[in-house]
């Protein structure tokens, strides 16, 4: 048991040693290239100009570098690979239960993580570039779209998943079309990446949604897959000593791009997988990407069906600016629901254990 628990808490905290160590080096060379945009504006989802956020961030976007996201996946690269490799060119036993790079349980989310982060981070170059304009959403959605199917496939295929599981109740049985339900939630969670708004909001909410999946994995026996979640967490919050207002940079697509993608992963393999229940939790663990999502269609829905808008802005963290929260308020209050329903989430998918 004591072996299980270094086995997952170590990866993590050498994420977050290696990604304190490198960010000055990412934060020196993101600002000697001026890797943020070049003219300040936002546009809303219907194309039209966002005036009240920029009223309210006008100068935030041209403040500070983005690519920040580099700070946490990079982590988990060096995390996860350099223990690997020190455990192949130094092996001795503890180290060898120290490797957590294994292809029935990070193999997935690991890839999902990195085809995200490489497609975030095109789009980062693109957005910081003179013309302003990243990858276009069509773009985004391929990808997304290409690599969901073709994991949902693989979920469905090679590993016989067919059902999620439900608390207190029987297994829902799926089938085939377990793919575009996987296709689906992967879709729902890209867009929640629209959470990265305000400094440091990200950071804790991600934090608090893969620490919660790190102790589902663990009680599961899943101790790669809690050591690849612990990781994640390592490198957020070594991400977020950073992001703490006033930011030295942001998360932007390539961090909000990899970690929602690998997420839909994670949440699957702690499922029927892990013989426990971790997509039907998602909706609690991530409650606030739900919140952030539905909060987008709806002020899209009442501008096209009534003509007025339902929020001041949205999504609903900017809408609780616009009102007058002070950024840090907004932030702080989020960090309490996100734990709080971090730990509702948690109890949730054990409770049948």
């Amino acid at each position: 048991m004591h072996l299980s628990i270094a086995q997952t808490l170590i990866p993590g905290a050498v994420a977050f040693a290696l990604g304190m160590l490198g960010t000055p080096l990412l934060t020196h060379y993101l600002y000697k290239h001026k890797a943020w945009k070049k003219k300040a504006g936002k546009r809303a989802l219907d194309g039209s100009v966002a005036s009240e956020f920029n009223r309210l961030h006008n100068g935030h976007e041209t403040r500070a570098p983005r690519m920040g996201g580099v700070v946490i996946w990079g982590s988990v690269l060096a995390a996860i690979f350099g223990i690997s490799a020190l455990a192949r060119l130094a092996p001795n036993a503890f180290v060898s239960h120290l490797d957590y790079l294994s292809r029935s349980e990070t193999w997935l989310p690991l890839a999902a993580l990195v085809v995200g982060a490489f497609t975030g981070l095109v789009d980062d170059l693109l957005v910081i570039g003179e013309r302003g304009e990243g990858l276009r959403l069509r773009h985004r959605l391929v990808v997304v779209l290409a690599l969901s199917t073709f994991i949902g496939w693989w979920f469905w295929a090679k590993l016989g998943v067919a059902a999620i599981n439900v608390p207190f109740g029987a297994p829902l049985q799926l089938g085939i079309l377990i793919i575009p339900v996987f296709v689906l939630i992967s879709l729902a969670l890209y867009a929640s990446g629209v959470i990265d708004g305000i400094d440091g909001l990200s950071g804790g909410v991600f934090s608090a949604i893969f620490a919660s999946y790190a102790i589902i994995a663990f009680e599961q026996g899943q101790t790669d897959l809690a050591a690849f979640c612990a990781s994640v967490v390592g490198g957020l919050l070594a991400f977020l000593w950073f992001n703490i207002p006033p930011a030295r940079f942001y998360m932007s697509d390539t961090g909000t791009m990899g970690l929602t993608l690998s997420l839909g992963v994670v949440a699957f393999l702690t499922d029927s997988l892990g013989g426990g229940i971790g997509v039907a939790v998602l909706p609690v663990i991530g409650g606030l990407l739900v919140v952030t999502v539905l909060s987008d269609i709806a002020q899209v829905l009442s501008k096209r069906l009534f003509k007025r808008k339902l929020l001041r802005i949205a999504p609903l963290h900017h809408h609780f600016e616009a009102i007058g929260w002070p950024g840090q308020k907004v932030v702080m209050r989020y960090w309490v629901l996100s734990i709080m329903l971090a730990f509702a989430g948690v109890i949730l998918a054990l409770a049948q254990h």
